[in-house]
């Protein structure tokens, strides 16, 4: 990691000369403003908190730091490697700052480096002291802070320009216990994790301990952090409920240092916004409980066709949505996904995890929908066909996923109701995002390979994870928007762009999912209120109030006015990110 005596002060060089009036009570201090503390306050900090704080540098002037060779395009595009440094997001343009002048960018292949939207510094957080005295620093000299794990993060709220990075990577213990009390009340199994762990290491304990948890499709994402702030899907949550739903207890560092307890007895109103209520509004939670549940035999189907026009990619898509009732009655959880493949056609893969079952049960559950597009006789031939036995632990462990790209995203929760009454409807959405060229600017290699191990890779994704348990837990009183508990899928539209776009470029790829894809999304629900999933959406919704919290809102705004009432955890389209501007700098209301 760098060295704090070499570094500490050059990213602060980048700023100077950007800003040097002398910041009001209502925007925060950044590098180059007159209040910002100086370096012997810094030096003070960096004391208090035992040599822990850290300069931080985008992910390419981090690479130019090693040795030749030590971070080739296979580093530069692993989660574990980026996870290692606190300066870096899985999704490279979270950390450019596009909107600057002139730009400041720091690119894969660039000669020269800005700080762009990377925090300066980072308390590298071994111990929850570290979280309390860092909170502390910044509400003092009022800072803008940014709290990030692992960067897994579509919509780029755990980093922020000239912040204070809280960085919890550390953070990595578990324990595990039959028997979890809250108030002398059993609540059963359950697993106390670091806010650090990331899901791979968890799915790997888990095994060892006879044990399953509801965690992510993914290597890197962190249970404990956003992923169970935001809700949280699993492949099998058709059978256990959502992250969120099996959230039992935390322990977070809120706004004025104090180090709590959030559970259904205490600080419970806290607790019901940690579990749905929005990623990073709420402070750093150093550690989470979780039910588990014993492990079971399950099976992994993959089927994968190739359809070599855009019209019968619709007709393949409206086959789909005609039998996505067909998998909840086996509380089956499925992935599937369209990679545009251009001239060789469009790929739509399909990934069904289903758990206490046989192969052949599998096979005879995947049997009508796989009959129906064979009798249709569209332009469309298998690829691949796979169906894999094991412990839902093996089937959803990934070493490492492939980063590293610039993406954004945009979603909508597609309503069971829209499949009994629009299939057309939600045909018509794959062709008019397809016409539109979804996606964006870089086709990645044509590679059939697992759609998981790089989301970049396709271009609409589908979650037909929903239902079941799902539903059941409609009235479990959490934070979590309403508009899952009717939802059947969880639908997304991918843009991308290449390093050498403009500025101006990368707005237009911007506008064009707000103002194009987004709306297609929200067309195929058949609804004028429609919900989207907050951890992998457009950031830029213009209603994110409604569309990602729904009728919580209120009830979560009133919590944050309780916990944060200066607003030391903004981040944008979090709760109470309207009372602050786009950068989460400077009060609006």
């Amino acid at each position: 990691m760098l060295s704090l005596r070499s570094r500490l002060f050059a990213p602060i060089l980048l700023f100077i000369g950007k800003s040097t009036l002398v910041a009001s009570l209502s925007c925060r201090n950044l590098p180059g403003d007159l209040n910002f503390p100086s370096s012997a306050a810094w030096d003070a900090f960096n004391v208090s908190i035992g040599g822990q704080l850290l300069a931080v540098v985008p992910t390419a002037m981090f690479c130019h730091e090693l040795p030749l060779g030590q971070c080739n395009t296979a580093m530069w595009a692993s989660a574990e490697f980026r996870a290692g440094i606190p300066g870096s997001m899985d999704n490279a343009n979270w950390e450019q700052d596009y909107l600057s002048n002139p730009p400041s960018l720091c690119l894969q292949n660039s000669t020269t480096c800005g700080q762009g939207n990377v925090p300066v510094f980072a308390v590298n957080a071994t111990d929850v002291s570290h979280i309390q005295l860092g909170v502390q620093f910044a509400s003092e000299h009022n800072l803008r802070v940014a709290v990030k794990a692992s960067g897994h993060d579509y919509l780029g709220r755990s980093t922020a320009k000239g912040s204070l990075l809280l960085w919890t990577h550390h953070l990595q213990n578990i324990s595990f216990t039959d028997s979890f009390t809250v108030d002398g009340k059993n609540l059963g199994s359950a697993m106390t994790v670091g806010s650090g762990v990331p899901a791979n290491t968890l799915y790997e304990a888990t095994k060892q301990m006879g044990k399953i948890y509801v965690g992510p499709n993914t290597a890197t994402a962190v249970p404990a952090g956003g992923y169970v702030q935001g809700t949280g899907h699993s492949a099998f949550s058709t059978a256990l409920g959502l992250g969120a739903d099996n959230a039992l207890e935390f322990e977070i560092v809120v706004a004025n240092g104090t180090l709590l307890k959030a559970n259904e007895v205490e600080n419970s109103d806290l607790f019901f916004a940690l579990r749905g209520g929005g990623s990073g509004s709420w402070g750093v939670v150093t550690s989470a409980t979780f039910c588990t549940f014993p492990t079971f035999p399950a099976v992994n189907h993959v089927i994968e066709y190739l359809a070599t026009t855009n019209a019968s990619t619709r007709a393949l898509a409206e086959i789909h949505a005609r039998h996505v009732f067909d998998w909840t009655p086996f509380n089956a959880g499925q992935y599937f996904y369209l990679f545009v493949g251009g001239a060789a056609g469009n790929s739509l893969f399909v990934s069904t995890f289903f758990p206490n079952s046989t192969e052949d049960q599998a096979n005879a559950a995947m049997k009508p929908f796989i009959d129906d597009v064979a009798a249709a006789n569209l332009s469309v031939s298998v690829i691949e066909l796979n169906v894999t036995s094991g412990l839902p632990n093996d089937l959803l462990f990934m070493a490492d996923v492939q980063v590293g790209a610039n993406d954004i995203l945009g979603s909508r929760l597609i309503p069971m109701d829209a499949y009994k009454t629009n299939v057309e409807g939600i045909g018509q959405g794959y062709e008019e995002l397809l016409e539109l060229g979804v996606g964006g600017s870089v086709p990645p290699p044509f590679d059939y390979m697992r759609a998981v191990t790089r989301l970049c890779s396709y271009r609409i994704l589908g979650h037909n994870l929903l239902g079941g348990k799902v539903v059941e837990n409609a009235n479990i009183g959490n934070a979590v928007n309403p508009k899952w508990r009717t939802a059947q899928t969880h639908l997304i539209a991918t843009a991308s762009w290449p390093d050498s776009f403009t500025p101006a470029q990368v707005e237009a790829v911007k506008e064009q999912m707000t103002n194009q894809f987004v709306p297609i999304l929200a067309k195929m629900t058949n609804e004028t209120d429609s919900g989207a999933y907050s951890n992998e959406a457009d950031v830029r919704e213009p209603d994110f109030q409604t569309t990602f919290f729904g009728s919580v809102y209120p009830k979560l705004k009133s919590i944050k006015e309780k916990y944060d009432p200066n607003g030391l955890f903004i981040v944008q389209a979090g709760v109470g990110s309207e009372d602050w501007d786009t950068a989460g700098n400077c009060r609006v209301n």
